[in-house]
């Protein structure tokens, strides 16, 4: 059975519609699967690819952070940063991450080259499923 997922980011609505399936990540929980009846749920995401499976496909998208919602209403993503996979630059994401390598290849400690190489891997992850 499906149920209502919306996803939204601070710049727009980027899906509003049915799901059979939301997998995300959060925060220090690792991956967790939304199916319809789930318990209600409230977690932190990580940077990750979020994943909606549809009776058309797979839509994926790249999230930067936020929170997940799971209520009677169906799954919220709330993310800082969302962008679905036809959306993603990729070469602006492979020059972002060789950035962010050369940074960490002399800082491993980097924690914003850390954050920015994570970025890059999840946008690129996401437009190579699409």
């Amino acid at each position: 059975m499906s149920f209502t997922v919306k996803l939204v980011s601070p710049e727009r609505v980027l899906f509003e519609g049915e799901s059979d399936m939301v997998i995300c990540r959060t925060l220090g929980g690792g991956d967790i699967a939304f199916l319809d009846g789930h318990a209600p749920f409230l977690g932190a995401l990580a940077i990750w690819p979020v994943r909606m499976k549809t009776e058309t496909g797979e839509i994926s998208f790249a999230s930067h952070g936020g929170f997940v919602q799971v209520g009677s209403e169906g799954v919220i993503v709330l993310s800082d940063v969302a962008e679905l996979s036809g959306d993603i630059d990729v070469e602006r994401a492979r020059v972002a991450l060789a950035a962010a390598e050369a940074v960490l290849g002399s800082n491993p400690d980097d924690i914003e080259a850390t954050s920015a190489a994570q970025r890059a891997r999840t946008r690129l992850e996401v437009a190579q499923a699409s």
